[in-house]
């Protein structure tokens, strides 16, 4: 065959091999490289789904299982990418429409069985961890404890939690490949229902009651068991359950911020709001001044922990929780003033009648100055309640007695508490920042407590003058306004009223010493000769008479020094007006004819007579102490009581009397 022949014969067979691909169509049943990926992702995600079946009892984050724990999810995000390839017709796939219906059944069979498995890894994760996911690590002790110092015991272990921590990247990687794949709902719901389950539990061992009780059907020991546990908890709740559980959100949830929000506010909102509304339950149950004590550490609690609540609950959705906050504290500000109010009304309504023996100290004294001695504790409380609110007496005063308060004016501690514009807005800063406005402030708080006692100041005046001798009515004011003295200079109120205000009452304390000594013994002093000597024996026996009596009536007089460095200086004093010039005069008697039934007291048994009356002697002395009141606050938080035993209009308390 000639060479043309050849290349003919060949050029034949290349045209027959040219035209068979046009004269034929593709095979149905030929598949590009993307359907052949999905279908062996597919037959992957088969193998590893069914191994971890729902009859499995492991999980898959145990050590045996999480070798599998990767690929398991791998093979969840393949199965919905595979679903989503076949839902529609493409470009990448040649499939029919059979061969995808076909996949995309198989995808979404073995998809909702992976979902199922990590419903169950979520809950096994939730459950397992349980320990090292709490904020608050407890001590069964703890369980049924409301102590405060219990508490702080059991909250002792505080877990801070790590990013990297493993149970908080297993949720994470669970919560992800869920919401991923669709199932964002099952995953939502499974965490809220068993963190929300958790943060109730935990605040009931904390010791707080989730019930919603009554407070106004309440007794007064019930209501205080209570005030007393809502204070312990409240800090532990706010300041690490709730950003415990804020870092979990933040972290198990990081690819949504809606998701995190949501789970969040389901989780907490409703308990922090329950919470919050406590103490405005407790302001609008009956109102007395001894429970204003408790209501200034439920205002002082709620002013200090608003930068968490304000931080926590920042989402619209949650700002429920806020403007309960806010409701509570403007609340219990308004029952305070009301509070105090009344307090001062019943001060000045007090009308007893009756004098206190000897010129002690009065109940209503002790009443009033343990009570304002409670309430300089709350100093940056009381200004920002009377922040909008400036004094105003209701009629001129001296200025002499608040010169000092306004000078006495120590910074308040910044921040303080949301003001009345936060109910507005909650965008703007509710702090008081400004140095000058509170010195201006403080100054306020100072000049209130002026005022309440200069209100008992002029009580103690008219009630002087219940007393017959006019020498006891002075004892009775001195020993008064020493105890208010004392009280001052042992307590806050040192730091509000100041010391030159302290150094003035003092003086004035002093002043009725002398008065009393003046009008008490003056005429036992009188009837001493000045000049024995000159004197006749019928004189010096009259005079001596005349000692004796006036000895005697004076001895009869019930007088009562309540301090006892006062009742030292006040001993020494007339032991010094009296005995020495009588002891002159004893010894001049006892060298003349003076008849010895005349001379009656030696000086020693002057000087024993005089020491008696102030040692508590012929029914003139006192036992109470100068001991100081120390601090209310640490009382406070242990429930001791702040008030003391009072008479008249304020006789309702049954608390015991301080010193």
């Amino acid at each position: 065959m000639t060479r043309r022949g050849i290349r003919g014969l060949f050029s034949s067979k290349q045209r027959q091999h040219d035209r068979r691909p046009a004269d034929r169509s593709v095979s149905p049943s030929r598949r590009t490289f993307s359907d052949t990926i999905m279908e062996e992702n597919i037959v992957s995600a088969e193998e590893i789904i069914g191994r971890w079946g729902s009859e499995v009892a492991g999980s898959l984050f145990s050590a045996a299982g999480r070798p599998d724990s990767a690929r398991f999810l791998h093979a969840a995000s393949d199965l919905h990418r595979s679903m989503i390839f076949f839902s529609a017709p493409s470009e990448e796939s040649t499939a029919s429409r059979e061969e995808r219906s076909a996949a995309l059944f198989r995808a979404h069979n073995l998809l909702a069985a992976a979902m199922r498995r990590l419903e169950r890894e979520m809950h096994l994760l939730l459950s397992a961890h349980h320990f090292a996911l709490n904020p608050v690590r407890f001590r069964p002790q703890y369980a049924s404890s409301s102590d405060a110092s219990d508490v702080e015991d059991g909250a002792d272990a505080i877990s801070e939690l790590d990013a990297g921590d493993e149970a908080v990247r297993d949720l994470g990687a669970v919560a992800q490949t869920m919401i991923s794949a669709g199932y964002g709902k099952e995953c939502v719901n499974i965490y809220k229902m068993m963190r929300k389950s958790f943060v109730e539990e935990s605040i009931y061992r904390l010791g707080f009651d989730r019930t919603k009780a009554h407070v106004q059907k309440l007794d007064s020991t019930a209501l205080e068991s209570k005030i007393r546990s809502w204070l312990a908890v409240f800090p532990v709740v706010f300041k690490t359950l709730f950003s415990g559980e804020r870092f979990l959100c933040d972290h198990v949830f990081a690819g949504s911020d809606s998701i995190r929000e949501s789970c969040f506010a389901d989780i907490t909102a409703d308990i922090a709001a329950r919470l919050l509304a406590f103490p405005e339950s407790v302001a609008r149950s009956k109102r007395s001044p001894e429970k204003l004590f408790r209501l200034l550490d439920l205002y002082d609690a709620v002013a200090e922990h608003w930068p968490e609540i304000e931080t926590l609950f920042a989402f619209e959705s949650t700002s429920p929780v806020r403007s309960q906050a806010v409701a509570s504290l403007l609340r219990l500000a308004e029952v305070t003033r009301s509070t105090l109010a009344d307090f001062e009304a019943a001060v000045q309504r007090e009308a007893s009648r009756s004098a206190v023996p000897g010129g002690d100290v009065h109940p209503l004294t002790r009443y009033v100055m343990n009570y304002l001695v409670f309430l300089a504790d709350y100093e940056t409380a009381l200004a920002d309640i009377f922040a909008d609110f400036p004094f105003q007496a209701p009629y001129p005063l001296p200025e002499s007695l608040f010169d000092s308060a306004a000078v006495a004016t120590p910074p308040v501690s910044t921040p303080s508490s949301p003001t009345s514009s936060t109910v507005t807005s909650f965008e703007g800063s509710p702090w008081r920042s400004s140095p000058s406005s509170a010195s201006v402030v403080a100054g306020s708080v100072s000049v209130r407590i002026a005022w309440f006692v200069l209100v008992l100041l002029c009580k103690l005046d008219g009630k002087a003058e219940l007393y017959r001798e006019v020498s006891i009515s002075y004892l009775f004011l001195a020993n008064n306004l020493h105890y208010i003295v004392r009280k001052v200079k042992e307590s806050r109120l040192r730091i509000l009223l100041g010391d030159e205000w302290a150094a003035r009452q003092a003086a004035k304390a002093r002043h009725y010493v002398g008065s009393y000594r003046r009008f008490a013994w003056a005429k036992v002093a009188e009837a001493v000769p000045t000049e024995p000597e000159d004197m006749t024996s019928e004189k010096a026996e009259g005079r001596m008479r005349r000692f004796n009596n006036e000895l005697e009536a004076a001895c009869k007089a019930q007088a009562v020094v309540t301090d006892g460095g006062m009742r030292e200086q006040v001993r020494a004093s007339v032991d010094n007006m009296i005995v020495p010039a009588y002891r002159l005069f004893y010894e001049l008697c006892m060298e003349a004819t003076v008849s010895s039934a005349e001379v009656r007291f030696s000086p020693e048994d002057v000087r024993n007579m005089i020491d008696g009356i102030f040692a508590g002697k012929n029914g003139g002395g006192s036992t109470h102490g100068s001991s100081g009141s120390g601090s209310s606050r640490g009382s406070s938080a242990s429930g001791s009581a702040h008030g003391s035993a009072t008479t008249g209009s304020l006789g309702e308390s049954n608390r015991p009397e301080y010193n």
